[in-house]
């Protein structure tokens, strides 16, 4: 009997699996697989496929995240979990989220080839509708697997009128069980996931790893003034709801590039949502509509961003003679912060293969901001070209993916053979 080999990604399986899965997209829109949809499933049946040949039990939750078991020496274990998400932006790329599932695939079948057998259970993870869904809700899955999928956020419905815990139902997850889908089990949580930015581009540095998830904050920000003739009204009696809009557009900016100068780590603001009316060329503007959006990986960095817009836009709203009829925050979330021993154990693990890394933190949103209340959570971040995601040119050279799922290997293998603390106890229950 031959000795088992050393578990190693195969590059071109890994991509060929990228290139097969990009082709499951709606018509002349690609890359387009919304989750819920018909081409969701489709992609999702070829993902089961894909988790029973490399050997993994293929179950879904009752939050409808698609998930595959490895076998372990000792199931009692805390389970290493590994994936992202297959769903997709409307007219999006072929690497985002997809990349990270592949990549744990691949992982998975490595182990396989070698004939390695884990002493953790390994499992792959699908998380359902990552990105924001027809029901104004993203991370569905993963809220359900942290417990934070809440009754009122399952009752949101879509154009249609279907009620989001009803789509779940639809697409096999088990609504009226959803609390089992939360976990206790899980020792670490990895994810690899294309930048979606261009630093590791600009500084030729092979891979990223992630220090936190930064927070994203909406604000939304009205103005009222008064419409008249925009030819007649001399400038001195104008109340120009326009006006201010644009003096906060340009406050937001110059404030923003300020605190990101801080030194405290990532942070960016941008006035995304801008709206006037009664939007004629030849009336001045009676009301103004911002939202804001603001992403920071310091919470005090945040707040003092948030005085800093709520101060100014009252004086904003002074000086034109305008009245601030709305200020408030639509949306906020928490930075997560990634565990350090696992993003020192990422970092060894790609030095050790010979890739250069860099601490940075992830201005996205991702499944790990969830998984990481309930599980030590780590991500590695692979250069996408030009920085460019969420749309069909989205690009990720083989041998860039190769490094990430590589590094996802040796990270697992050292996560899987370290000794286990003294006190250890089953993981059930832990970080409820």
């Amino acid at each position: 009997m031959s000795a088992p080999r050393n578990p190693r990604i195969d590059s071109e399986r890994l991509w060929g699996d990228i290139m097969a899965l990009g082709e499951l997209t709606e018509p002349d829109i690609p890359y387009t697989r919304r989750s819920f949809s018909p081409m969701f499933l489709k992609g999702r049946e070829w993902l089961s496929q894909r988790f029973a040949d490399a050997g993994m039990a293929v179950r879904l939750d009752a939050g409808g995240n698609l998930i595959g078991r490895l076998p372990a020496a000792d199931p009692a274990l805390g389970t290493i979990m590994i994936g992202s998400h297959s769903d997709s932006v409307p007219s999006g790329g072929r690497f985002d989220g997809i990349a990270g599932v592949a990549a744990a695939i691949e992982v998975v079948r490595a182990f396989r080839d070698a004939g390695h057998l884990m002493n953790h259970p390994v499992e792959v993870v699908d998380f359902l509708a990552e990105e924001p869904s027809e029901f104004g809700l993203s991370c569905v899955g993963s809220r359900a697997m942290a417990g934070r999928l809440l009754d009122d956020m399952l009752a949101y419905k879509n154009a249609a009128g279907e009620a989001l815990g009803s789509a779940i139902d639809r697409v096999g997850g088990d609504v009226a069980n959803i609390a089992q889908a939360r976990r206790g089990d899980i020792a670490s949580f990895l994810e690899l996931h294309i930048e979606q930015g261009r630093v590791l581009e600009d500084t030729h540095v092979d891979l990223g790893i992630v220090s936190a998830i930064a927070s994203v904050t909406r604000v939304e920000i009205q103005f009222e003034g008064r419409a008249d003739h925009a030819g007649t009204t001399p400038m001195h009696l104008r109340r120009d709801a326009g006006v201010a809009a644009a003096t906060t557009i340009s406050f937001v900016a110059a404030e923003a590039e300020r605190r990101a100068a801080m030194g405290r780590g990532h942070f960016v603001a941008t006035t995304g949502v801008v709206t006037v009316s009664p939007n004629a060329a030849n009336v001045i503007p009676a009301n103004a509509r911002l939202i804001i959006d603001i992403r920071a990986e310091d919470d005090d960095v945040l707040e003092g961003f948030l005085e800093s817009l709520d101060a100014q836009t009252l004086a904003i709203a002074q000086a034109a003679s305008v009245g601030r009829s709305g200020w408030k925050i639509v949306s906020r979330t928490r930075p997560a912060h990634c565990d350090p021993q696992l993003r020192e154990l990422l970092g060894q693990s790609a030095q050790s293969l010979g890739y250069s890394v860099l601490d940075m933190a992830s201005g996205a949103g991702h499944d790990a901001a969830f998984i990481s209340m309930i599980a030590p959570s780590g991500m590695v971040f692979v250069p996408c070209r030009e920085g460019r995601s969420h749309t069909p040119e989205e690009w990720v050279a083989p041998e860039a993916l190769a490094a990430g799922a590589a590094t996802l290997l040796e990270t697992i293998i050292r996560l899987d053979t370290r000794p286990a603390p003294a006190n250890r106890t089953s993981t059930q229950g832990a970080r409820q």
